[in-house]
């Protein structure tokens, strides 16, 4: 499974699962761009969890590929459409040809870390020395530092932690099986194929 690159033009393809009222938006307005409102409508309860997560990307991801003006959140793809997500009701999977140069991608077991609040560790001996870290202060759940209290009585393991994430943005093989992408919005233009539930 590769990444669908084309290298004569520097386009790449990528999935994307969205509801059906963004095909609307695209037709009213030629362009999609992730609204808080959107987020907080799919992730109902646990919205403000994903909005501080896909605000921490977004500052972080722009240090890549600058944010067009008024754009927070991200777009989140599949690089293949071996491992794209499937339609479900209301849903539709927009096929997109993009610039290669406006795609951040990310490891999708990097990503994991960041979503638990985990340490992300460079290596095994790293992991072996942060968990001994916490093992010696008596934490056993790290999300209890970024989303805790306790993250106040430890300020720099919790920096310490937040601060390993940013290793999401490091170099990797992009043509990897967990690769994921994000864009910041989705031109009408851009789409080349529809696909409905």
């Amino acid at each position: 499974m590769t990444v669908d690159i084309s290298k004569s033009n520097n386009k790449v393809k990528l999935w994307t699962r969205q509801h059906k009222n963004v095909l609307a938006e695209l037709e009213k307005h030629g362009v999609y761009r992730v609204k808080k409102e959107y987020i907080m409508g799919k992730m109902d309860s646990i919205s403000d969890y994903y909005l501080n997560l896909y605000e921490w990307y977004g500052r972080n991801a722009a240090k890549l590929v600058p944010r067009p003006k008024d754009v927070t959140y991200p777009i989140w793809l599949s690089t293949s459409s071996e491992v794209m997500l499937q339609p479900t009701e209301d849903t539709v999977i927009l096929v997109i040809e993009v610039d290669r140069k406006d795609v951040i991608y990310t490891d999708m077991n990097k990503w994991g870390y960041v979503v638990n609040y985990f340490y992300l560790p460079t290596d095994s001996e790293d992991e072996k020395r942060h968990n001994e870290e916490l093992e010696k202060y008596g934490i056993t759940s790290e999300s209890s530092l970024i989303t805790g209290n306790k993250g106040n009585f430890y300020p720099l393991l919790k920096n310490k932690i937040i601060k390993s994430w940013e290793r999401l943005f490091d170099p990797f093989d992009e043509k990897g099986t967990f690769t994921q992408a994000t864009i910041w919005e989705i031109r009408k233009e851009w789409i080349v194929d529809i696909i409905y539930g």
